[in-house]
């Protein structure tokens, strides 16, 4: 699965403290109905892993339910991208040499190195960035790429829950401690 975590460089791991990054569009060119399907599955991959890791390694409350959350949410999220791609005969075809996977797991990697006292604020800002990526991705590039109208009506009402997803991230981290 971790090859596959995120496309392209849909969402881009935000380096060194996590802080907001801007995502690099994928290329127009090439980009279909099955690349699309595998870079939405590959985004609520990454969004499970991540949401699984605070569930285990996050010290507030707080950030331990919205990782449970995340990991629930985008698991179902999946499995409904999946069930349509299945209906529609749509086959996810990832993208050619997909960096955003690469990111991924290196985002992966930075957060199970953060230390224990500071791996709240780094994966909700982590998430932050991630949801406003994902967002920014979606209605600049993946959206309006969209070929079938059932797969475009699905992905269109998933936006608010991805905004929502963001947001929370953001309103727990105003619920932190400064950091000193």
């Amino acid at each position: 699965m971790r090859k596959t975590a995120i496309a392209v460089t849909l969402i881009i791991a935000a380096a060194g403290s996590f802080a907001a990054t801007r995502p690099t569009p994928p290329p127009v060119s090439g980009l279909d109905d099955a690349t699309i399907v595998a870079i939405f599955d590959a985004a609520n991959t990454a969004d499970i892993e991540t949401g699984n890791l605070a569930k285990e390694r996050a010290a507030t409350k707080d950030a331990r339910e919205f990782g449970t959350m995340l990991g629930q949410v985008h698991t179902a999220v999946r499995q409904q991208g999946r069930d349509l791609a299945k209906k529609l005969g749509v086959t996810p075809t990832p993208p050619k040499d997909d960096q955003g996977a690469k990111d991924h797991a290196a985002a992966m990697i930075k957060l199970r190195g953060v230390p224990a006292s500071q791996f709240d604020r780094a994966f909700l800002e982590h998430e932050q960035a991630y949801h406003a990526a994902v967002i920014s991705a979606l209605n600049t590039t993946l959206i309006p790429a969209i070929q079938n109208e059932e797969l475009k009506k699905f992905v269109v009402g998933l936006g608010p829950a991805f905004e929502g997803h963001r947001q929370a991230a953001a309103n727990l981290l105003k619920k932190l401690p400064a950091t000193p």
